[in-house]
């Protein structure tokens, strides 16, 4: 996937000499959370929430409200998973997108940006899910794959889908294979079977989530 080609252009940043009236206008226009502000030589200052804007008084320079900024972005070679841990972190749906000069180069949406999530194969190939867990010093990537990949399967995507009291819970994508044989390794190896799922069951409830959520969104 080229993330580049998602950078949208159509809203420009504000300046902050602009009136916050101009801002408030544009998010009655827009479903965005964020405003890009930006100064006079076109440098990138952060971005105005919505909940921040309707605060002001519509006759106050954007400049003045200063301290409400806040100056999330990523930059174009940032991987989409960063990208959408930084979405995350900032609560936002849009992201503004700088060059390695920190040249404002346009923004991403968060709908975009789940959209791809759901185009890998985690989501878009057949297979097993197998929630598995073990303490955080025990556990090892290099030794989930090596489990997998020893019973004939293929590890189509794996991440940390929760952490608590020094326990890491991993949710695993496997296909080319049942579980059965799978999950008796990892009890071998002191893993924790918390559930497998022979179908897509649980990747359908996930893709539901994710579609709420874009629609949520775009309410």
């Amino acid at each position: 996937m080229n993330l580049p080609d998602y950078v949208i252009n159509d809203i420009k940043p504000l300046l902050n000499t602009g009136l916050v009236s101009d801002l408030q206008l544009l998010f009655n226009q827009l479903t965005y959370s964020h405003i890009p502000i930006k100064n006079e030589d076109g440098v990138y200052l952060g971005c105005i929430s919505e909940n921040d804007a309707h605060c002001f008084q519509k006759v106050e320079v954007i400049s003045d409200c200063a301290y409400a900024t806040e100056g999330f972005f990523v930059r174009d070679d940032t991987n989409w998973l960063d990208v959408l841990e930084a979405f995350a972190q900032n609560s936002t749906n849009i992201m503004p997108v700088l060059d390695s000069n920190s040249k404002y180069l346009g923004y991403y949406e968060l709908n975009d940006i789940i959209g791809l999530f759901n185009e890998t194969p985690f989501f878009a190939e057949n297979g097993a899910v197998l929630i598995i867990e073990k303490g955080l010093p025990d556990y090892s990537f290099s030794e989930i794959s090596q489990i997998v990949e020893s019973n004939d399967g293929k590890l189509y995507g794996a991440f940390i889908s929760k952490i608590e009291n020094d326990i890491a819970q991993i949710t695993l994508k496997i296909g080319n294979v049942g579980l059965s044989e799978i999950m008796q390794t990892f009890r071998r190896y002191s893993y924790n079977i918390v559930s497998g799922h022979e179908e897509d069951s649980y990747i359908d409830a996930l893709k539901e989530r994710s579609d709420y959520l874009n629609k949520y969104l775009n309410m």
